[in-house]
């Protein structure tokens, strides 16, 4: 009960954060365990195509993860599921040499919101999915809870 309280606080924090998102979602991953197969995808609808965005990785990840970083595919299709791009990313998810963990954290969980995209335009208004799977090679990648992604507005700097 503890635990679901924390998470609860967490939540949200997190979302009374974000004016500019035009979407933010994220996906459970079960247990924690990251199966190579389980690529979650997060389809969001983009209006204005002469507006930039960024788009931003989401991770909550626990104390116990394996690793200091953990590596990404991205796939960004179109309505059509026409692939625009996939890249792969590394996310550092703790400092290499003394394993202090980056993020936001509370209790044994820490959340992680990485530049995925800066300033990018779509192609044309409509519907995107972007596909999200893990690229570490441990099948299942243990200690990762949830994934997902943010799309904002780009504010002008100032």
């Amino acid at each position: 009960m503890k635990r679901l309280g924390i998470l609860l606080c967490l939540a949200l924090l997190m979302g009374s954060c974000d004016t500019n998102a035009v979407y933010k979602e994220y996906t459970d991953i079960e247990g924690g365990k990251w199966y190579i197969k389980n690529a979650p995808s997060f389809t969001f609808e983009i209006t204005d195509a002469t507006q930039p965005y960024n788009i931003y990785y989401n991770l909550r990840n626990s104390l116990s993860y394996g690793y200091y970083n953990l590596y990404l595919t991205r796939y960004l299709r179109d309505a059509n599921g026409k692939e625009i791009e996939s890249r792969l990313d590394e996310l550092i998810l703790m400092d290499p040499k003394t394993g202090k963990p980056n993020g936001d954290g509370l209790g044994d969980l820490f959340d992680h919101k990485f530049l995925m995209k800066r300033n990018y335009r779509f192609p044309k208004p409509g519907k995107y999915t972007m596909q999200i799977k893990q690229y570490m090679r441990q099948d299942p990648l243990l200690n990762i809870m949830s994934v997902g992604i943010t799309v904002e507005k780009a504010t002008p700097a100032h």
